[in-house]
């Protein structure tokens, strides 16, 4: 395969970030966007250039023949239906987080894809920051011992406007700690290398949205939360949440702490967020607790990447795997299970929130989306 065509499935503002790293590859060109809204439509399609077609549906891009991998970046609570008509096609498809809003959806999207010659990988990008991947080597060496402790603080700005203003409530991005912290529930896994058996959350929508009207229906997001994670191996995990910190000098601060050392991952936000308008490196921090002597040192992200997107280099660094996965065969880094697990946790943490009680992970996806849907009902 001398190129390879790329279709979008969802052409708004992740859509076009999409767009701009697959760009910056080469090998690899967009061929086909689709999304019902006509301006994002004609935005993506003209971003992408080199006659790209422009179709109002998915299933229209999809019987084009004009793909030979979907990247699917639509709203979170039609990836459901998306996928169900994307899987039979057996295209390499990249499909951005959360991958469903439900527990029950995202079962059945691993049972549809069960058989499937080709690969589908859940759209984790923060696995690629350049500094985080640094931190991520650093703990599997062992030079950290063994992990005891995650802590993951976001402070950043809130969410942003969306066609439809769709993800404004919770029934359509399944929450923010869904949405929005799938990522780094993620990583906890990846980094504790265990199931996590307990969620506590604490959370509330305090600042953002709050005089916010859509014909008479309200935001009911939240915008700051804690949340406590066991793992079935001894690690504890705590992620600190805030959307209306849009002035940090640190948008994530990652920090991994074992019986050995300490290792953190810096990484500012995006440049349009920054109080001067300006990129700033990300750090990487590695203290060990035998000499007590701290090592800081700045990454460096090349400036193209950065300007790709608003993650830090980390959708460039995404695609140029995926890309070299489709060309050279292998699997994906981040698996559809990989995918469900990070919704699990998600929505764990969203009822702990609602009903001011921990939440147990012992049973099976199964028997706890009953029991979360039980819980839902009462309420």
């Amino acid at each position: 395969m001398t190129e390879i065509r790329y279709g979008i499935i969802g052409s708004g503002m992740m859509g076009h970030e999409h767009i701009r790293n697959i760009g910056l590859i080469e090998g690899a060109r967009v061929t086909a966007v689709s999304d019902p809204d006509e301006g994002m439509r004609s935005s993506a399609a003209a971003l992408a250039g080199n006659g790209c077609a422009a179709f109002t549906d998915h299933a229209a891009l999809l019987h084009s023949g004009l793909c030979d991998a979907l990247v699917i970046a639509a709203p979170n609570h039609v990836h459901h239906a998306i996928l169900k008509d994307v899987l039979p096609a057996d295209l390499p498809v990249l499909v951005e987080k959360p991958l469903c809003t439900t527990l029950a959806d995202c079962e059945e999207v691993l049972a549809l894809a069960d058989g499937r010659s080709s690969q589908v990988w859940v759209a984790m990008e923060y696995r690629f920051m350049p500094p985080v991947e640094r931190l991520l080597g650093t703990v599997r060496s062992g030079d950290a011992g063994q992990v005891r402790m995650i802590s993951i603080r976001e402070h950043r700005f809130p969410f942003l406007k969306k066609v439809g203003d769709w993800n404004r409530f919770e029934a359509n991005t399944g929450g923010t700690l869904v949405e929005k912290c799938c990522h780094f529930f993620d990583l906890m896994r990846l980094i504790a290398k265990a199931e996590p058996v307990r969620v506590y959350a604490s959370g509330g929508m305090d600042v953002n949205f709050r005089d916010e009207d859509y014909a008479g229906r309200k935001p009911d997001i939240l915008d700051n939360a804690y949340v406590v994670i066991d793992f079935a191996n001894g690690v504890r995990g705590m992620l600190d949440l805030c959307m209306f910190a849009e002035g940090s000098t640190w948008q994530e601060a990652i920090a991994v702490t074992g019986d050995l050392a300490k290792v953190e991952a810096l990484v500012p936000g995006p440049s349009r967020f920054s109080h001067d308008g300006k990129e700033r490196h990300s750090e990487f921090v590695f203290s060990p607790r035998a000499s007590k002597q701290e090592r800081r040192e700045i990454v460096d992200v090349d400036a193209a990447f950065l300007a790709a997107g608003d993650h830090h280099g980390s959708t460039y660094f995404q695609h140029l795997k995926f890309f070299a996965m489709i060309r050279d065969g292998g699997v994906a880094e981040v698996s559809l299970e990989d995918g469900l697990q990070s919704v699990r946790i998600g929505l764990a943490a969203e009822q702990s929130v609602k009903t001011g009680q921990a939440i147990s992970l012992s049973q099976s996806a199964h028997e706890l989306s009953i029991r979360l849907d039980q819980t839902i009902s009462a309420d």
